[in-house]
């Protein structure tokens, strides 16, 4: 199999709780580590810069995409294996998502909740079957949980939508998880 890789949606911002950046951190060499290429948002901020650097300090390849009207915004890191320039938002998450073989969602905000939600419709209506990692650091995304759960147990979704995200509380598990798969898929 050649080099996986991994879209890793996250916070632009660093989060008040240390643990977010430190497992950012931890994961982005871990991408390394594993040999696998980071597919992201191109920004240099954040958890999401956090990721990169890790990453990029450690050996990993970067796939940074990033819409034009961010390009004055965000600030965006210089050393990426490759470059996307997208026109719109909506064509930035399309091209990051054809260009992995997993996701994984550390805490974030809005956006990440965007990323997330679109991929994981994507997988409840058969366009895909890659990985949905969910990073659970420090209970973030426990509400979340809670709300997908009610949505099942409400009749809004299925209960096998829930099986379809795998929540891990550590990149240890996060890690552990992909590499599970890429073995399985690889065989």
């Amino acid at each position: 199999m050649s080099k996986a890789s991994i879209c890793v949606y996250c916070g632009s911002r660093p989060g008040l709780e240390p643990a977010y950046l430190h497992h950012a951190g931890q994961f982005g060499r871990l991408l390394a580590e594993n040999d696998w290429q980071l597919v992201y948002g191109a920004g240099d901020v954040g958890l999401m810069g956090e990721v990169a650097r890790t990453a990029r300090e450690a050996g990993a390849d970067l796939f940074g995409v990033i819409p034009q009207h961010l390009l004055g915004v965000e600030r965006g890191r210089s050393d990426l294996s490759r470059l996307v320039v997208t026109q719109t938002m909506h064509e930035r998450k399309k091209v990051m998502f054809m260009n992995c073989d997993a996701a994984v969602v550390l805490p974030g905000g809005a956006g990440t909740l965007d990323e997330f939600f679109e991929v994981l419709t994507w997988r409840q209506l058969g366009l895909h079957q890659k990985p949905i990692v969910l990073m659970n650091v420090a209970g973030y995304w426990d509400p979340l949980l809670q709300m997908l759960e009610k949505m099942a147990a409400q009749g809004f979704a299925e209960t096998a939508m829930l099986h379809t995200i795998r929540v891990v509380e550590s990149t240890e598990a996060a890690a552990e998880s992909l590499a599970r798969h890429f073995d399985q898929t690889s065989k």
